[in-house]
């Protein structure tokens, strides 16, 4: 099972590898290299929050999965990094999987109080070991190109799969694939859900203009993924919409309260978008009635 895997990533790399003399032999090969290779830890490693606050107790390293990410020091780090594409993947990932599956970076960077900034740019809040001295490099000897510095491990640490999510979506098709033992719908760096609403339109029929008149939009997320609402917009300011802002698990609804104050008398006929993780996002609402 696990070589279809390998062979199944192989192909997914070819996809985005650059054209250059060789490139599908030179996968085979690195493919071929780590394939159930054990991926060995410094017996001292030190994962930080900002590089200030120590996680105690971590990583602990006998998860069922696990996904190991080494960045170098060569080239832009911030470009490699892509954190908050990581920071997307690991929720939903979380969603999806039975159990916990950590993520351990491995950092080593030319500048310690560079990546700090950086990781506090981007709100990166989760645990990064910045091993100065390349500790985990120097004892796996890891392919030069990024590409091949990301790796899903199984129980034992042995290499499952190679290649990068957040910089390949095959990776990430790949990945979750394994974990989840399922197809999961993806979309960039999305991952997909779906979607049942009660309504296909809020009528509020007759209705004195003068009163503010409030209905609920229930949307029950029926998919296998955390329901993610990035950003609500209405065709005008007489319509409103409050909303819990904390994802929607699967099973469980999302109800947004519409408020609508008419500035005078009028039939009218709105519209509530709503951009979120589902196929064919954004979804729409329209809002009807006649204030009197």
């Amino acid at each position: 099972m696990k070589r279809n895997w390998v062979c199944l990533l192989g192909i997914s790399l070819s996809l985005f590898v650059c054209s250059c003399r060789g490139p599908s032999d030179r996968i085979i090969r690195i493919i071929d290299e780590w394939n159930e290779r054990k991926i060995i830890y410094p017996t001292q490693m030190y994962f930080t929050i900002y590089g200030q606050d120590t996680v105690s107790a971590y990583p602990v390293l006998d998860n069922k999965y696990s996904i190991i990410t080494y960045v170098d020091s060569v080239g832009c780090m911030n470009c490699k990094l892509k954190l908050r594409e990581w920071l997307d993947f690991i929720v939903g990932l979380d969603s999806l999987a039975d159990s916990s599956i950590p993520v351990h970076f491995f950092l080593h960077p030319k500048n310690r109080n560079e990546i700090i900034s950086i990781l506090r740019r981007s709100n990166f809040n989760y645990p990064v070991c910045i091993d100065e001295h390349d500790s985990l490099n120097i004892l796996n000897n890891f392919p030069q190109d990024m590409a091949f510095q990301t790796f899903l491990l199984d129980r034992s640490n042995k290499v499952i799969a190679v290649g990068n999510p957040v910089h390949n979506p095959k990776i990430k098709e790949l990945y979750l694939k394994i974990i989840t033992g399922e197809s999961i719908m993806t979309q960039g760096n999305k991952i997909l859900t779906q979607i049942k609403s009660n309504n296909k339109y809020i009528d509020f029929g007759n209705f004195d203009w003068e009163q503010e008149q409030t209905a609920d939009w229930v949307l029950t997320n029926i998919g296998k993924a955390l329901f993610v609402v990035e950003e609500i917009t209405t065709s005008c300011g007489c319509t409103i919409v409050d909303y819990s802002k904390e994802p929607i698990r699967p099973g469980q609804d999302l109800r947004l309260k519409v408020k609508y104050r008419a500035e005078y008398p009028e039939h009218f006929d709105k519209t509530i978008t709503v951009y979120c993780n589902v196929e064919g996002s954004p979804l729409s609402v329209r809002v009807v009635g006649n204030a009197k």
